[in-house]
């Protein structure tokens, strides 16, 4: 089986590469960037199975499977994202709020270009999309590839194995009820032998500070809301708190010590886990225990490829399953995956709170979409982590004379 990772010289490649079992024969790496690819080979040995290439169509020839892990503009693109936004008064994050706009704006035309070329070069290719703003990105290009495009992000997956160890669950007993779109999702139930056991963890204090999204978050909070948050509700719930605590500039300074060779790959994951959202929390960041999105990829990966049914939760076609959003509409929800695809499973209606941020943040995913000016100025002011018509103009603008791939948009 032959695999592509497109963004080949990204610096969590080499967790991907532990994850992959022996179905994979071989490993094509792309990246615009010849010097990270090279920096990448370094880490993962002398496996023989390893290639690398600049050249896109050179490696989605004969791909099975495509992982598209792309970051336009690189981590410097994210630092200006942060920069500009924090400026203006506004969230950076690269996913939500005015910086996950910037990053969608730039990062959709090349994900739709890639799109096109797998549809020509391997129109029986499976690709799994990595690159965030996922869910966007993910709707991009399944304007070229509908259904063989999935998107994955391991937040869901480690929230739910938070939520059942803290019931003194095993991970895989319990049905997950959890529904939103990437990055702006909630776990609404927590079923065994068909007892929803989520009200029992909200009751309990003590159950709820045992995890991070519960100390995150808090119990009051959480009990106020019904449902258990994605992380990355944090930046709705708590805007105020969260404003300049983005780390785009810190990423990139660490992780070019690693390119120039100045410190190695695992010193550095190691400093990178550590320090993630360690600014909103108490405690060091609990452990996924396996089930980082290399895991994911991998599990659906085996599952598409014949090795078997399972249930992940993924990024997928709506189709009929929530009613806030229309059909076409990617959101992330538990599906159940074999070698036809991932069908999305049925999932609890959204409360009145959650349904309407899914539909406000998927109604800024399509105007991102468009490209053009207009609908880019409608995605900066209609989102709503920003305040006022005038900073998104100048959000906008800004944007625009810092980053070469929004030029058109000035």
């Amino acid at each position: 089986m032959r695999l592509v990772i497109l963004g080949g010289g990204g610096f969590r490649v080499p967790l991907v590469h532990r994850a992959l079992d022996d179905r994979v024969t071989r490993l094509v790496l792309h990246d615009v960037d010849a010097h990270r690819l090279e920096a990448i080979r370094g880490v993962l040995g002398g496996d023989p199975r390893v290639t690398a290439t600049t050249d896109l169509d050179e490696a989605l020839r004969g791909a099975d499977f495509v992982f598209s892990a792309i970051r336009v503009g690189g981590l410097a693109g994210r630092a200006i994202d942060e920069e500009v936004a924090h400026r203006h008064g506004v969230l950076g994050q690269e996913t939500v709020g005015a910086g996950g706009v910037a990053y969608g704006l730039r990062t959709a035309p090349v994900a739709e270009r890639i799109a096109r070329r797998v549809a020509e070069l391997a129109p029986g290719a499976w690709v799994v999309n990595f690159t965030n703003p996922a869910g966007l990105i993910t709707e991009a290009m399944s304007r070229h590839l509908g259904d063989r495009v999935i998107g994955i992000c391991d937040s869901p997956l480690g929230l739910c194995r938070r939520a059942a160890r803290a019931l003194r669950l095993d991970p895989g007993a319990p049905e997950f009820d959890y529904a939103g779109l990437n990055h702006l999702g909630w776990l609404q139930g927590v079923r065994v032998g068909g007892r929803d056991l989520l009200p029992d963890l909200l009751a309990d204090d003590a159950a709820l500070t045992s995890f991070e999204e519960g100390r995150l978050f808090g119990p009051e909070w959480l009990r106020a809301l019904g449902v258990l948050p994605n992380e990355y509700l944090h930046y709705y719930y708590s805007t105020r708190e969260a404003l300049g605590a983005d780390r785009g500039a810190f990423l990139l300074a660490q992780q070019q010590r690693f390119y120039d060779g100045a410190v190695d790959w695992e010193t550095t994951r190691l400093e990178r886990e550590a320090t993630y959202m360690a600014h909103d929390r108490e405690g060091e960041r609990d452990s996924l225990e396996g089930g980082g999105y290399e895991h994911v990829a991998a599990a659906l990966m085996r599952a598409l490829s014949g090795g078997g049914k399972t249930t992940l939760i993924l990024n997928v076609p709506n189709r009929d399953t929530l009613s806030a959003v229309d059909h076409g509409a990617v959101v992330e929800v538990p599906c159940e995956v074999d070698a036809t695809g991932a069908r999305p499973l049925p999932v609890s209606p959204l409360p009145d709170h959650a349904a309407g941020l899914v539909t406000s943040v998927k109604a800024v995913d399509r105007l991102v979409l468009e490209g053009t000016r207009a609908a880019a100025l409608k995605a900066f002011a209609l989102h709503p982590l920003v305040d006022s018509v005038a900073t998104a103009r100048s959000l906008l603008d800004t944007y625009a004379r810092r980053h070469p791939e929004l030029a058109h948009l000035s």
